[in-house]
């Protein structure tokens, strides 16, 4: 492995901290930031202001998976990676300063659609850069070292004191912890702005880009191409199960899953913490585990399966065979977001199994629909709760997900040292 393509692997990788870091900062810093916003405002105010707030910063993210994926396939993978950063760099630095909610709004949308570029044109870009016997070592990387911003977005949420009081000194502005973790998480953006000069075009792109005959980043190479279009949905599939996880039952720890074990301390910003200390773990376990079966497909179903257990035993089991408090709570979140540490391998397999000329917008695209399918979730799990209780509708949920999700693996290819320099056309 040679020193550019070390140097790509790096930069995406603390790429996709700082991208994580800020998806995750809103879900951390949301009501802090709202109260100071909103002084006068109740509990259920501050609370629907926050879920209005997420949708917004999701549906940010599905117009950017669009935009990005499309740009990548069009101009490249390098420009999508410089764009994506400083936008929501730039987003979450003037996010420090909202002052009222529609201006919130408004920067949350342009947020998420800056960071909906990260992932998806790392991952491409080492992907096609590195051997096929290799890449998943790349892929892994990016993602267990990237997973790793939510720990640092929950600490700094939570303890930026002493970066607060340094720049009190600096600038005579004394910053409430939720604007120091904005600031910190823009100018780490830019910061690695600088570090993307020197990065490199992937070649398998610059060869199709020559190629005037090509059809790229054209969306009909999806939708308009039956087998094509039955991958693509059997990937959102495959990544759902990890959103109902980290979207259901770990954001919704301190409200829901806390007091159905019997807890009234959870707070959410140590669930998502030891989660995704969990998912990088399962992420680096999971990226070893594809070397060695040399099978992406086998690994899945092994998560997969190790998830659905675990979500039973956290539901139904837990409270009854364990002395459950606090700690023994994070443990069972740092397991849980253990069992959904296949982020890596599944966005490996969805840029895997399209052509260069479509390639960037399937890999953006599809973890973004996988994110945006919490919304999807949420409204089944509400729902249910009108029939049956917490733990039954979550499980339902669960199974309905992880059973979907297992079917759609066995109906595709195995994508292990494929060849990945091949063209799209329509059908």
């Amino acid at each position: 492995m040679n020193r550019k393509i070390i140097f790509l692997i790096i930069v995406a990788a603390l790429g996709y901290f700082v991208d994580i870091y800020d998806l995750v900062l809103f879900g951390v810093v949301k009501n802090e930031s709202l109260i100071s916003i909103l002084p006068n405002a109740s509990k259920q105010e501050i609370s629907d202001t926050g879920k209005f707030l997420f949708n917004m910063q999701m549906l940010g993210m599905l117009i950017g998976g669009i935009l990005w994926g499309i740009l990548g396939d069009k101009k490249g993978r390098i420009k999508v990676l410089f764009g994506s950063i400083l936008l929501y760099s730039t987003a979450n630095l003037a996010n420090a300063f909202v002052t009222d909610v529609p201006s919130y709004a408004v920067i949350r949308v342009i947020a998420g659609i800056g960071l909906a570029g990260e992932l998806g044109a790392g991952i491409t870009l080492v992907s096609e850069m590195m051997s096929k016997e290799t890449r998943g070592y790349g892929t892994m990387i990016i993602v267990t070292f990237g997973a790793l911003g939510a720990v640092v977005a929950s600490l700094v949420g939570s303890k930026g004191e002493a970066i607060g009081e340094c720049l009190l000194e600096l600038t005579a502005i004394d910053f409430a912890n939720w604007q120091i973790a904005y600031i910190i998480g823009g100018s780490m953006g830019l910061l690695l702005l600088l570090m993307r000069v020197g990065t490199f075009e992937s070649g398998f792109f610059t060869e199709a880009k020559d190629n005037h005959h090509i059809k790229k980043g054209d969306l009909k190479l999806i939708f308009f191409n039956r087998n094509n279009l039955v991958k693509y949905l059997h990937c959102i599939s495959i990544g759902i199960p990890i959103w109902f996880v980290i979207g259901l039952l770990i954001m919704n720890s301190q409200n829901d899953f806390g007091p159905l074990l019997g807890l009234t301390d959870i707070e959410n910003g140590k669930a998502v913490m030891y989660a995704y200390i969990g998912l990088s773990f399962g992420d680096l376990l999971s990226g070893i585990l594809s070397q060695v079966l040399k099978s992406r497909k086998k690994v899945v179903v092994l998560y997969l399966v190790f998830s659905g257990i675990l979500t039973i035993y956290f539901l139904f089991f837990a409270k009854e065979y364990q002395q459950l408090n606090a700690d023994a709570y994070y443990f069972l979140c740092f397991l849980l977001g253990t069992g959904t540490g296949y982020w890596a391998i599944f966005v490996t397999i969805a840029a895997e199994q399209f052509g260069t000329n479509i390639r960037s917008t399937a890999a953006n695209t599809i973890p973004n629909f996988v994110r945006g399918s919490v919304n999807l979730i949420m409204m089944f799990f509400g729902l249910l709760l009108a029939f049956v209780s917490t733990g039954v509708a979550a499980l339902i949920v669960g199974v309905f997900f992880i059973l979907l999700a297992l079917f759609s693996i066995n109906q595709l290819k195995e994508t292990f040292g494929k060849d990945l320099n091949y063209t799209e056309e329509l059908m």
